[in-house]
């Protein structure tokens, strides 16, 4: 058997409780996919999105909703270490990818070497709304996770003051009929590492020398805050991260001072006085 058929078959059976079932899971909740459907799958070079897209693979293969989909890289500026541990791990999972170029950080680190990331991520995203475009995909599936979605909800407290989430899917402000989704969106990360190391795959973090620098300098991002809290708070309640989560599904209106919609902003003042 070949390491990728080893891949496929743990996805389905090892982890099936973990990742395959949460993953069909959020694509049948959430009807994030659907049929005749053209899914550029964006695959940057990490755990995360090598995972989901062998879960798309496998969903083409035993599902029965029948869709297209296209497996593409953008590549920003790697050098050639990290541009061939993609390509490495694409041959090794069996995954046709699509790799196009972009100067995306040049780009950055000419006009933006301050505060990079903010530009960085701006930039991307349009690069990939483009590709989408091209290629004929009314969809983008990202790889963003369970944990992910706990994270920006803090921070989204915590430093936005207001609450709100990462959601499974949303339709784009700025390409008509493109629609974000996120597959691995009920999927935590801890079973997708432990995929990972059952088969000691080694994945790309982020390649980009912003970030080397600032972990040189030993500086956290209020994301590694915020993994830390919830690590911390767990010790004390195992069920605190999906408490989190399931709260953002069971908004009680009754109870909040004001809530806001498409920028309108309405206090429960509002609705007492009537």
């Amino acid at each position: 058997m070949e390491k990728y058929q080893e891949i496929e078959k743990s996805i389905i059976k090892k982890y099936r409780k973990e990742i395959w079932s949460k993953f069909i899971k959020g694509i049948n909740n959430y009807e994030l996919i659907e049929e005749n459907d053209n899914i550029m799958v964006c695959i940057s070079g990490g755990k995360d999105s090598f995972l989901m897209a062998k879960c798309i693979q496998e969903l083409q293969k035993h599902g029965k909703i029948k869709f297209n989909a296209f497996y593409v890289v953008m590549d920003p500026g790697y050098n050639d270490y990290n541009r061939n541990l993609i390509l490495n791990n694409a041959k090794i999972l069996n995954i046709p990818i699509l790799i196009f170029n972009t100067d995306i950080f040049d780009v950055v680190s000419n006009i933006a070497s301050k505060s990079p990331c903010y530009l960085c991520a701006r930039m991307r995203r349009g690069h990939l709304y483009n590709k989408a475009k091209e290629l004929g995909c009314n969809k983008i599936a990202l790889g963003h996770h369970f944990d992910d979605v706990i994270e920006t909800t803090l921070l989204s407290m915590f430093y936005g003051s207001e609450i709100k989430t990462m959601l499974p899917k949303l339709p784009s402000d700025n390409f008509l009929g493109l629609e974000l989704i996120r597959p691995l969106y009920l999927v935590k990360e801890d079973s997708i590492i432990s995929w990972q190391k059952y088969h000691n795959l080694t994945f790309l973090n982020c390649a980009c020398h912003f970030t080397e620098n600032c972990a040189l300098k030993n500086d956290t991002s209020k994301r590694d805050e915020m993994k830390q809290l919830i690590k911390d708070l767990r010790q004390k309640n195992k069920d605190i991260d999906y408490n989190i989560f399931k709260a953002l599904d069971n908004i009680n209106l009754n109870c909040v001072l004001g809530v806001k919609k498409d920028g309108q902003y309405k206090s429960f003042l509002e609705d007492y006085k009537k």
